[in-house]
C-alpha cells in the first residue's frame, strides 16, 4: 500500500519518494502527498521531478492493493521504476479542497439529516440530503453554519477498528459512500473537543486544522434532486 503522507500532515506540500510501479498511464510512488480521488473529493494535481525529467500530474487515483497512481498529463513521460522523485502539490487548489471539505462536515451538523451524496471542487461543494420538502429558513441555516466556522474549532482525526464502527452505526452520516476502511481500521474526523465537539464521522479526506481557516461561506442554489433529495450548494466567500 502507498503511504499516505497527507493522513499525518494535510499541510505537507512536497515530499521525496521512490517510484515502485509504472503502468496504466501512470506511476506509483511508495509514499505520496497526492490525495487520490475518493469520497467526493478530487484527486490532487501538481508536479513530479526526477533527475533529467519532470511531468505535470493531473490527477491521483486509487489503484489495486491500496496503491495511489499518479496520472500525468497526456503524452508526458513517466519516471522509471526506482527513480528518486520530488512531488509537489498545487497547494492553493488542495487547500481550497480542505476548506470546502471541512465546511461540508459542518453543513451536516446544521442540517442533521442523512446525506445521500456530495462533491467538492476548489470553488464550491455540495451535499445532497434525504429531505422530501424544501429547506426551511435558508438564511438561518447559513448563519448557523458561519457561526460554527467562526468558533475556530479544532479539527483532528483518530482511528478505530471496523468492529468499533459497527458498534456505533450512528457515526455514519452518508447513505451512498462507504466509510473509508484500511487494514481493518476506520479513520474518524472530529470537529471540536470535549464539550465543544460538534461532529465526529468517518472520513478519508483532507481537512483544515481549525474551522476558522474556512472563512465565510455562502449558500448557492438549493435544488430538488428526486422525490426525497435536496442538494445544498455552498461557496467560499474568498
Amino acid at each position: 500500500m502507498t503511504i499516505k503522507l497527507y493522513n499525518s500532515d494535510a499541510y505537507l506540500r512536497e515530499a521525496e519518494g521512490t517510484v515502485v510501479a509504472v503502468g496504466n498511464g501512470g506511476f506509483v510512488v511508495e509514499r505520496t502527498v497526492f490525495f487520490a480521488t475518493g469520497g467526493g473529493q478530487p484527486g490532487d494535481s501538481g508536479t513530479v521531478e526526477w533527475k533529467g525529467g519532470r511531468c505535470r500530474i493531473q490527477n491521483a487515483c486509487q489503484g489495486p492493493s491500496g496503491q495511489i497512481e499518479l496520472m500525468p498529463e497526456k503524452g508526458a513521460v513517466c519516471p522509471d521504476i526506482g527513480a528518486k522523485v520530488t512531488q509537489r502539490l498545487d497547494w492553493n487548489r488542495r487547500y481550497k479542497h480542505m476548506r470546502i471539505h471541512t465546511a461540508l462536515h459542518l453543513l451536516s451538523v446544521v442540517i442533521p439529516l442523512p446525506v445521500t451524496g456530495g462533491a467538492i471542487s476548489a470553488e464550491k461543494g455540495r451535499l445532497d440530503f434525504d429531505l422530501p420538502g424544501a429547506l426551511e429558513d435558508r438564511d438561518s441555516v447559513e448563519r448557523r453554519l458561519n457561526e460554527l466556522i467562526e468558533r475556530d474549532l479544532m479539527v483532528s482525526d483518530e482511528w478505530i477498528t471496523d468492529a468499533e464502527l459497527e458498534a456505533n452505526p450512528g457515526l455514519v452520516k452518508t447513505m451512498s459512500v462507504r466509510p473509508p476502511m484500511q487494514a481493518g481500521k476506520v479513520r474518524l474526523v472530529r470537529i471540536g473537543r470535549g464539550k465543544s465537539q460538534v461532529d465526529l464521522q468517518p472520513c478519508g479526506g483532507t481537512h483544515v486544522a481549525r474551522t476558522g481557516e474556512i472563512g465565510s461561506i455562502r449558500f448557492g442554489k438549493i435544488e430538488k434532486k428526486g422525490r426525497r433529495n435536496r442538494r445544498v450548494n455552498l461557496l467560499l466567500a474568498d
